[in-house]
C-alpha cells in the first residue's frame, strides 16, 4: 500500500509528521528526544516541526541535533513569533532559527499567529528569505478563515504554503467552512494535537471507553484510531498532515503505524456519531 502523502510544492510528504512542542525543556533526557526524531526520520516520518517559540529555541536545537549527518532525509518546519515578523525582524529570526538548527534553509517557514504586524510586511520578509533561499515555502499558522483570506488578498498572499491549526477528532470546528475554503484553494492544513493532548474542550477522546473499545475492534491502539481518522481520506493525496509530539520512541513506532490504517465508513460513521462536527462557524480553537 502506498503510504498517504500530501504534496507542499512539488514534494510529496507524508501524511504524519512529527512535532517538538515540550522538547529541549529539560522534562526528558536530551539523547530520547534526538533518539526518537531519528527514529521517525527511519520510519519514512520526514516532516520535523518546531519552532521559535518551544523552550525558547531550545527544540531547534534538539531538532538540529537530530539532523546532523541527514539533513537530506528531513522537510524542516520552524515558525516566527508574530512580533518577528516584521520587515526585517523576520530576518533576523529565521537566522536565528537556522543557526540553532544548524541548517542553511527551512523547508516551511510560518508565521505562529497573527500580530500587530501588518501582513503585507512580513510577506516582505518572507519573499526576501527565498530570494536568499533562507527558507523554501512559507505559511501562516492559527488563522481563521477571515485572517486567511485577508493574507490571500494581498500581493504574495497566493504563495501561502500551508495553514497549522489545532485540529482532532473532539475539536472539529475548521469543517465548517476554514477546510473547505483551503480546500477550494489547494491549501494544505496541519494539523497540530491531533491526539488532543491540550486544550480547554472538556473531553479526551483517547480516555473515552468508546474510542478504547472500537480501537480494540480494529487492533490498535487509541492513538493510531485518532491519527488515522484525521488524515483520512479514500485517497492517496491528502490535505491534511497530523503533527503528533515525537515523545518516545515507543509513541513514533506507534504514529508511524498509522498511516497504514485504513478506516471504514462504518467505523468513521461511528466516530461522527462519538464526536460530531458543528453544525455553524466556531471560534478557532488555539492553543
Amino acid at each position: 500500500m502506498t503510504v498517504p502523502y500530501v504534496t507542499i510544492g512539488q514534494q510529496r510528504l507524508p501524511a504524519i509528521g512529527q512535532g517538538t512542542w515540550h522538547m529541549g525543556e529539560g522534562q526528558v533526557p536530551r539523547q530520547h528526544e534526538v533518539r526518537a526524531l531519528q527514529q521517525g526520520l527511519d520510519l519514512g516520518l520526514t516532516v520535523i516541526d518546531t519552532a521559535e517559540m518551544y523552550a525558547e529555541g531550545g527544540a531547534e536545537q534538539v531538532v538540529g541535533e537530530a539532523l546532523r549527518g541527514r539533513r537530506d532525509s528531513a522537510f524542516v518546519v520552524s515558525k516566527c513569533y508574530p512580533w518577528n515578523a516584521g520587515r526585517d525582524s523576520a530576518i533576523d529570526a529565521c537566522e536565528a532559527s537556522l543557526q540553532r538548527l544548524g541548517i542553511d534553509t527551512i523547508d516551511l517557514y510560518l508565521l505562529h499567529w497573527p500580530g500587530s504586524i501588518g501582513l503585507e510586511e512580513t510577506l516582505e520578509a518572507f519573499e526576501r528569505l527565498q530570494e536568499t533561499g533562507k527558507i523554501r515555502h512559507f505559511g501562516v499558522s492559527n488563522f481563521d478563515l477571515d485572517e486567511l483570506q485577508t493574507l490571500h488578498d494581498l500581493d504574495g498572499g497566493l504563495h501561502c504554503a500551508v495553514n497549522q491549526v489545532l485540529y482532532h477528532l473532539a475539536s472539529r470546528g475548521t469543517e465548517v467552512q476554514l477546510q473547505p475554503w483551503m480546500r477550494q484553494h489547494s491549501m494544505p492544513m496541519m494539523a497540530y494535537c491531533p491526539l488532543a493532548q491540550a486544550g480547554a474542550w472538556g473531553t479526551d477522546p483517547l480516555a473515552s471507553p468508546a474510542i478504547i473499545e472500537l480501537a480494540e475492534e480494529h487492533g490498535i491502539p487509541p492513538a493510531q484510531l485518532l491519527l488515522a481518522w484525521c488524515i483520512r481520506s479514500g485517497a492517496e493525496q491528502r490535505d491534511v498532515i497530523a503533527i503528533p509530539k515525537a515523545s518516545s520512541e515507543r509513541h513514533v513506532s506507534d504514529n508511524a503505524a498509522a498511516l497504514d490504517v485504513q478506516l471504514s465508513d462504518a467505523t468513521l460513521t461511528r466516530l461522527d456519531a462519538l464526536y460530531p462536527a458543528p453544525t455553524r462557524k466556531v471560534p478557532l480553537d488555539i492553543v
